[in-house]
């Protein structure tokens, strides 16, 4: 039987995962870390040298890196359709838009945060208009990022529209708002926030 054994925080990027485990159903042992202690001992340092998280354990290999525990995970529950089929051009476009939100938007997204852009043409970024009008575009009338079904390009985008937008990073548009709102209602995402609310709540009546 797989054994998953997942290292989080519950302010941190481990919700995206956290979702991810709840929509696949799959068991799993939860370690909750803290930032300047647990996160950086050595225990923790031989599973992520990073000493972030999330990162999962999946019968001895560590994977960490939000975009491919998310994949990974989707791929260990096929009966999910959380993929398209292997070797489909959907398959391909899946991994385009989690990519993408893990890759140019999170980080235009911290640069623009702390005064650190870099030139368009050196950042894989880009520009902000370029970014913007990409993101507008794939969203733009639509339900899901691939096809016609929720996949985890939806899950992974959904998660940090909402996000960004609660923060103030990203303007609520028409179309990000429904699309992200819609999203972040499903049962597993409702769970997932449940689990680490509830973190949160025991940390501050403990503090």
């Amino acid at each position: 039987m797989t054994t998953l054994t997942f290292y989080t925080h519950p302010f941190s990027r481990s919700r995206v995962t956290r979702w991810m485990l709840e929509e696949t159903g799959l068991p799993y042992d939860e370690v909750v870390l803290d930032f300047a202690t647990t996160m950086k001992a050595p225990e923790y340092l031989a599973v992520n040298p990073m000493g972030k998280v999330p990162a999962l354990r999946h019968d001895g290999v560590v994977v960490t890196e939000n975009a491919a525990i998310c994949l990974h995970l989707a791929e260990l529950a096929p009966e999910k359709g959380l993929l398209p089929p292997p070797g489909s051009p959907e398959r391909g476009a899946c991994y385009r838009w989690v990519l993408f939100a893990a890759g140019p938007l999170e980080a235009f997204i911290t640069a623009r945060r702390h005064g650190a852009l870099a030139p368009s043409t050196e950042a894989g970024y880009g520009n902000e208009a370029d970014l913007m009008r990409t993101l507008e575009g794939a969203l733009a009338g639509r339900t899901h990022l691939v096809g016609e079904r929720f996949t985890v390009a939806d899950l992974y985008m959904a998660a940090l529209l909402g996000y960004y937008m609660r923060i103030g990073e990203l303007a609520p548009t028409p179309w990000f708002e429904a699309y992200a709102g819609l999203h972040l209602q499903r049962p597993a995402a409702q769970r997932a926030n449940a689990r680490d609310d509830a973190l949160v709540a025991a940390r501050a009546e403990s503090a």
